[in-house]
């Protein structure tokens, strides 16, 4: 399966900035979000599987080379056997540090240095590439939108679409907008995981976590 230069996690946490206001929109559910991303992202590689429900690992020599993914793989690999849902919310801020890094390197985000309390070091972080941002979004608002037929969508393509849908991303749409579109989701959400059952499963215990996230974030 083909892989583009920015990984679903990647993805996700882009699409998270508010390209008007220049700031995260839901800065609490992102850390979940980008989790989920690459827990979707390695089962989609063929690199996790569902073991009656547990996120397992397929593979003892296995990688993708990029370090986001691999981190968290070898995350999985070394702790005890946890279900999808509890790595969803698991040591999130390890993930999410890693694809911020990633994606400063990259030149989409610009790290500023700041110290809290005036003492202890920290690392807050700018958009800089608006415009990439812009398109990723309309992209996804396609995915969702079509004409494209949910068949002809990329498997990945389905997935960021998904969980974007999962969190209510209001990036994207609003939360009564989103609901516009449930029969699409439901369908990219099938999309997204048509290689093998495990797949279907692992796809829909990630997006199930994130919703449940979601929901109990919004009534707070």
């Amino acid at each position: 399966m083909p892989h583009g230069p920015l990984s679903l996690p990647a993805r996700l946490c882009l699409l998270a900035w508010d390209t008007t206001k220049l700031k995260v929109t839901g800065a609490s559910q992102v850390p979940r979000l980008v989790r989920a991303g690459a827990l979707t992202e390695l089962a989609q590689r063929g690199l996790l599987a569902d073991v009656d429900g547990v996120a397992t690992p397929t593979d003892p020599d296995g990688g993708t080379g990029d370090p986001v993914l691999d981190g968290l793989l070898e995350l999985v690999e070394e702790s005890r056997p946890h279900t999808w849902r509890t790595w969803v919310g698991l040591r999130t801020r390890v993930t999410l540090d890693a694809v911020q890094a990633q994606l400063a390197a990259d030149g989409y985000l610009r790290a500023e240095k700041t110290r809290v309390l005036g003492v202890f070091p920290s690392v807050e972080y700018e958009l800089d590439r608006v415009a990439a941002v812009d398109g990723l979004r309309e992209k996804a608002r396609q995915v969702l939108a079509g004409p494209l037929p949910v068949d002809e969508v990329s498997e990945r393509d389905a997935a960021l679409v998904v969980l974007a849908a999962a969190a209510e991303l209001r990036t994207l749409l609003t939360s009564r907008e989103w609901r516009q579109y449930d029969e699409r989701v439901a369908a990219l959400a099938e999309r997204s995981g048509t290689a093998t059952p495990a797949l279907r499963q692992a796809v829909r215990e990630v997006r199930s976590a994130v919703a449940v996230a979601a929901s109990g974030a919004a009534g707070n």
